[in-house]
């Protein structure tokens, strides 16, 4: 048996991370998400990084979705009408997800396990293996 060194009085420590660093991570688009899910959460599978791991992939998701399918929409009316003003439209739609996912990085920087708004809780049911 060792001798117990007295500066380091547990030589092989349990890591302390409760899921906030994967969490907070998987905010920062997909690669972001793929960091905190194979590099973090694959050791140190926790309640919290689950939770915040399946809510962050719908929000990426539906952000991706949505911004493509908003560009193409209003770039074919712009083209056909030159009704620039649309953009606008753009502005505030993309205005509404940056506070959406701001909401959900505060949440996940102060450890809790809330839903952002329209997709929290439908990421629980769609992708229960994570």
């Amino acid at each position: 048996m060792e001798p117990q060194n007295p500066f380091n009085p547990n030589p092989n420590p349990k890591p302390t991370d409760d899921g906030k660093t994967a969490s907070i991570v998987s905010y920062f688009w997909f690669i972001g998400w793929l960091i905190a899910y194979f590099a973090m959460y694959k050791d140190n599978k926790t309640d919290l990084s689950r939770y915040q791991l399946r809510q962050t992939l719908l929000f990426h998701i539906v952000v991706t979705v949505i911004s493509w399918g908003l560009s193409f929409i209003f770039g074919l009316i712009v083209v056909s009408t030159g009704f620039y003003a649309i953009f606008y439209l753009v502005n505030l739609v993309q205005l509404a997800l940056l506070i959406v996912w701001i909401i959900g990085l505060i949440g996940a920087i102060n450890g809790e396990k809330k839903p952002i708004p329209l997709v929290g809780e439908k990421a629980q049911t769609l992708f229960p293996g994570i």
